[in-house]
């Protein structure tokens, strides 16, 4: 075999492993990614998935955006309880602290409002939701870069779950395009937690 076919059987392959799992992640989610938290199905709980803060302690954009989706299905009656998953660290960087007080600057109360402050990943956050918050049925809230993976995790333990988008394209372009990119990588473990785990 001539090393020119090598190399196009090696390119081959590596297309083939990277878009496998991003293909999972948008089969197992078909049909289940919403833009509208006026379509979302009432459903007790809703989870926020992280996405980091700022040094001042404030949601990033994309967090503030999965946060204004969050207070969208609370103030619309499509969800009683918001789960805030993220992660905690030095320095008082602190997820879902930060998530909790930014939905209640936006109106919800804090009776409403669930911590999980060991949700370092979207794995974790699914994981944790269904054996620690004892969950069955969810919303999920993030962007819509990152929904296809995270909804089919949660599917694929189990977790009868809807994504809910923000649409981040306009408010944060360089972090959305970097987002699509990103999950192209992030989807082969997530397959991998899913089938093997």
């Amino acid at each position: 075999m001539t090393p020119r076919r090598w190399v196009a059987l090696a390119a081959a392959a590596a297309v083939v492993v990277l878009a496998a799992p991003t293909a999972w992640a948008y089969a197992a989610s078909a049909g289940r990614i919403l833009a509208d938290p006026a379509d979302a199905p009432p459903t007790d709980v809703t989870m926020v998935m992280g996405a980091g803060i700022r040094s001042d302690g404030r949601p990033s954009r994309l967090l503030a955006g999965r946060l204004e989706v969050a207070a969208a299905l609370y103030h619309l009656g499509r969800t009683r309880t918001l789960l805030v998953s993220g992660g905690t660290g030095p320095g008082g960087h602190d997820e879902p602290a930060a998530m909790r007080q930014y939905l209640v600057e936006a109106g919800v109360p804090e009776e409403a409002i669930i911590e999980d402050p060991l949700g370092v990943d979207s794995w974790a956050s699914c994981r944790r939701a269904r054996d620690e918050f004892e969950l069955d049925r969810v919303l999920v809230v993030s962007q819509r870069f990152h929904l296809p993976r995270t909804v089919a995790l949660c599917r694929s333990l189990g977790l009868d779950a809807v994504g809910v988008a923000h649409d981040s394209m306009d408010s944060n372009p360089p972090g959305t395009r970097q987002g699509y990119l990103r999950e192209v990588a992030a989807s082969i473990p997530a397959m991998a937690r899913a089938l093997f785990t």
